[in-house]
């Protein structure tokens, strides 16, 4: 047997040996096909650009967070960071979990020309970018453009965006909760339509723990966020996030359909602190937000006489 053939022989054993199953459900775990409560980083996302109709651009971006459970808060600055201009270009500092598409938008001037505009996220030390420019390929209507509704005879688009109004609010004292009412008001278009859940993700992701516990989990496991969930709420919605904060904010219901020109929430907030709360109306297809500042303070002490 010549020298070659018997190496061969004795690598093809060797793999197969190393590659046998370790019962029936042993399998192979690649790493990029894992899933992780918590520990991992987060990807800013440049989505693209559109035209303004002052020749001014805008840069529209997203995030990917990593993490199925854990949900991060960095504060803007040399962790949270978009130059130039920065670092505060009006960025999220609370991060959800998994992907959150299209969020929010950067202007620059029309002069802009082939400048870079870069976001730059650094979670546990490693720092992620989002690399924004006025690439060709990388033009967009702007979000919504391309699915307003249809145009009349005049060519002006048919469907409308929502509008939204906040009643004031006071500063709270934990643990009282927040009551947080909207008022909207929506052309009636697109007329609502019943929504399936996409094919394959009917039933949510098994995860795989990390070696450090989650941090700041929220109090809505991934199981009940899924495709899977119930199904959301048709016509005008309107829904709330957090945008700047600590911590999560708990809002039930999560997505509430606009009554009589009104949707009414009861926000539940974990920590103290300064938030940034993010509501958006939402008719299917554009919509129309509003921010409104939330100071939450702690408890009175219980050393108090």
């Amino acid at each position: 047997m010549s020298i070659p053939l018997r190496w061969l022989i004795r690598a093809g054993a060797l793999v197969f040996v190393l590659g046998a199953p370790q019962g029936a459900k042993a399998q192979v775990e690649l790493p990029y096909t894992l899933k992780y409560n918590s520990g991992q980083n987060i990807q800013p996302i440049f989505e693209g650009w559109s035209r303004n109709p002052d020749g001014s651009f805008a840069m529209h971006f997203g995030y990917l967070n990593r993490n199925f459970v854990e949900e991060l808060h960095i504060p803007v600055g040399p962790d949270n960071d978009i130059e130039p201009g920065g670092p505060d270009r009006g960025q999220p500092t609370f991060f959800y979990t998994r992907i959150n598409r299209n969020l929010f938008t950067v202007v620059v001037p029309k002069d802009w020309g082939s400048k870079e505009l870069v976001w730059t996220v650094t979670v546990r030390g490693k720092a992620e970018r989002a690399t924004a420019w006025l690439q060709p390929q990388w033009e967009i209507d702007p979000i919504g453009g391309a699915s307003g509704g249809g145009r009349d005879s005049e060519g002006r688009t048919e469907n409308q965006p929502p509008t939204i109004a906040l009643d004031p609010i006071q500063p709270i004292t934990l643990p009282d909760r927040l009551t947080l009412t909207a008022t909207a008001t929506d052309d009636g278009l697109p007329k609502p339509r019943t929504r399936k859940p996409a094919v394959g993700q009917e039933t949510p992701p098994i995860l795989k723990a990390s070696t450090d516990a989650p941090v700041n989990v929220p109090d809505v496991q991934p199981s009940t966020r899924g495709a899977g969930a119930d199904a959301p709420p048709q016509g005008l919605v309107v829904s709330w996030i957090v945008w700047r904060g600590p911590a999560s904010v708990t809002f039930v219901p999560r997505a509430v359909p606009v009554k009589d020109g009104r949707a009414v929430v009861t926000a539940t907030f974990m920590k103290p602190g300064e938030y940034l709360l993010r509501v958006r109306a939402n008719d299917g297809m554009l919509s129309a937000r509003q921010d409104i500042t939330v100071t939450v303070n702690g408890p009175p002490s219980s050393n108090q006489p």
